[in-house]
């Protein structure tokens, strides 16, 4: 991916953390190519190891249990024995569930919020401060654009990205005199199979939305890059749509 100098992330030092998807080792990738090191951080070893594939040899990184109230200090702990300061924050917390509302048991809306939602505050509770001493940071939350629409079967997931996007904004304002901005891409259908044109045109809401094709990771990456650059440095609270127009349909 070529970078503009503006946005060259060389020297700086990334925390990215995920809970579920398939575009964490795409975003990754972005801010590896762009010149930054990369420190993952995943709530399974299977989602650590697909990270850390895509980044160059000698990556590290962490598993995180939100529901382990010493594991965001252990994390924080591993990331120190290989860093001394942190630059930009990733946050992709999109570990999707869909289920009609009364099928869904307590334990159910409860480990939804917890993957993304809680875990988007655990870390950024962490991280946040350190960019504050150091005045100078960059955070990006991925969200999907159903932080701002409706879906059948989907109220639980909406409701975690929903909370992701009002962390976003409140963060923006609470730690905007640090030098932090702090920013959110949302994302509609993704293809990270590289599925032809046709089969994706196969599904209904591909021709529903406006470019009528899923998003690809290359769509994302130079948005991230920006966003997580010092070139960026008058945006902040914002949601950026990447969806093809989806979320411009009433």
């Amino acid at each position: 991916m070529p970078v503009l100098s503006e946005f060259d992330l060389t020297g700086k030092i990334a925390m990215l953390s995920t809970s579920g998807g398939t575009e964490a080792p795409f975003l990754g990738q972005a801010l590896a190519e762009a010149g930054a090191s990369v420190f993952a951080v995943a709530r399974t070893q299977e989602l650590l190891d697909s990270v850390l594939a895509s980044l160059p040899a000698g990556s590290d990184g962490a598993l995180l249990d939100p529901n382990d109230p010493g594991s965001p200090k252990d994390v924080m702990g591993k990331f120190d024995a290989a860093h001394s300061k942190v630059d930009i924050l990733v946050n992709d917390h999109r570990s999707m569930f869909a289920r009609p509302l009364e099928d869904i048991s307590v334990d159910e809306w409860d480990t939804v919020q917890t993957r993304n939602s809680k875990t988007t505050y655990l870390i950024s509770q962490q991280v946040l401060p350190r960019m504050a001493k150091a005045e100078s940071g960059r955070v990006v939350n991925m969200i999907s654009e159903l932080a701002e629409r409706g879906m059948a079967n989907g109220s639980a997931f909406a409701a975690s990205q929903a909370a992701i996007l009002a962390l976003t904004r409140s963060f923006a304002v609470e730690w905007s005199h640090f030098n932090i901005r702090i920013n959110a891409i949302g994302t509609g259908l993704m293809d990270t199979e590289d599925q032809s044109l046709e089969t994706q045109q196969e599904e209904l809401l591909v021709r529903y939305t406006p470019l009528r094709r899923k998003g690809n990771p290359t769509d994302i990456g130079p948005l991230l890059v920006y966003l997580c650059s010092e070139f960026c440095d008058y945006s902040t609270g914002q949601p950026v749509y990447v969806d093809g127009g989806l979320n411009a349909h009433p």
